[in-house]
């Protein structure tokens, strides 16, 4: 958490919210009307904002008291003109914890104004259902709409061919799609996000079959795609930091470079792997480590050769922003 906060008062944070959004009002004018209007960097580690259409999406990283929790929201509401605010809960100590009730951390109700349960949005001009009070995530990540913009622009890359691996939503599937790729598959463990991306497909009128959206282990499948010889142009990882489930507990830090080795073996000669990670804990320089090292012990224990092609990062609502690690590699 940034350190800032020690030098900022409450009253400080709530008279610096208008300046902070107006810092923002051009993105609409450029087609994207979801986005991070008030950032970590920017609170001193306190609070940030998202803003779907006109809907707010205030996210506390300390806890605050309710009556600071409310004016923190009736400022972001008042200053943005939004409709309704909904308030997410993210203290340190809650974010892996299964002994919060969820209802707590991520209120169904808007703290302040009406309620929006579902909101259509544009990124860069595509637009994505979001709803604001159903859970801790709400449809998209706004940070990584630079990848998803770099994904329109590649997806025609070698045959253009696409796996979209721990999909969601199916952000990145839908703009291969725009973007021109001839096949885009998505996997994810939910069927209930699967469903939110094929919705999201639908809003873009784009036409895809069921076998697009593939259900279940991103790693078994990735095993069983390699097995039946599937080939794609590009690979899209974008896992969780931390994450527990039927295979245990995944901790990317430890376990990203045998994510990476699977990747490879569905990657065809020449193809791209795009690899997100969302830690603030691991720099650039470990990462990188930590994918090569993976792709070293690849294929059969033959290794793989790669070469890094590009760095993205997070949009310019995110200013000063670390935690987000999105590199392209090529795999010879």
């Amino acid at each position: 958490m940034d350190s800032g906060r020690a030098t900022l008062t409450f009253t400080d944070l709530l008279s610096g919210v208008p300046g902070l959004l107006a810092a923002r009002a051009y993105l609409p004018s450029l087609g994207t009307t979801v986005y991070r209007a008030a950032h970590l960097t920017e609170t001193g580690g306190l609070f940030t904002l998202d803003i779907a259409g006109d809907a707010g999406i205030l996210s506390l990283y300390d806890p605050l008291e309710p009556w600071e929790e409310q004016a923190l929201a009736d400022a972001c509401g008042r200053a943005g003109s939004l409709a309704g605010v909904y308030l997410k809960r993210r203290p340190v100590e809650a974010r892996h914890s299964a002994n919060m009730h969820r209802g707590y951390l991520s209120p169904p109700d808007p703290v302040w104004g009406e309620a929006r349960p579902e909101v259509t949005a544009l990124e860069d001009g595509v637009p994505f259902l979001i709803r604001p009070g159903a859970d801790l995530s709400v449809g998209l990540f706004t940070d990584a709409r630079p990848a998803r913009a770099w994904v329109r622009e590649h997806a025609t890359h070698g045959e253009g061919r696409v796996l979209n691996t721990f999909a969601y939503t199916c952000g990145f599937g839908v703009n291969a799609a725009l973007g021109g790729a001839a096949v885009v598959k998505n996997v994810d463990l939910s069927r209930k996000v699967l469903a939110w991306g094929q919705a999201n497909y639908a809003l873009s009128g784009l036409n895809a079959p069921d076998t697009d959206f593939l259900y279940g282990d991103v790693f078994e499948w990735l095993g069983r795609l390699a097995r039946r010889g599937a080939q794609f142009d590009l690979v899209i990882l974008d896992p969780p930091s931390f994450a527990r489930g039927p295979r245990g507990t995944w901790r990317s830090e430890r376990e990203y470079g045998g994510l990476m080795a699977l990747a490879s073996s569905v990657t065809a000669p020449g193809g791209q792997v795009l690899a997100l990670l969302n830690h603030a804990g691991v720099t650039p320089g470990a990462f990188e480590r930590m994918v090569l090292a993976g792709l070293a012990g690849a294929s059969c224990g033959e290794g793989r050769r790669a070469r890094l092609t590009d760095h993205l990062s997070a949009g310019e609502d995110y200013p000063g922003a670390t935690h987000l690690k999105a590199h392209v590699w090529t795999l010879e």
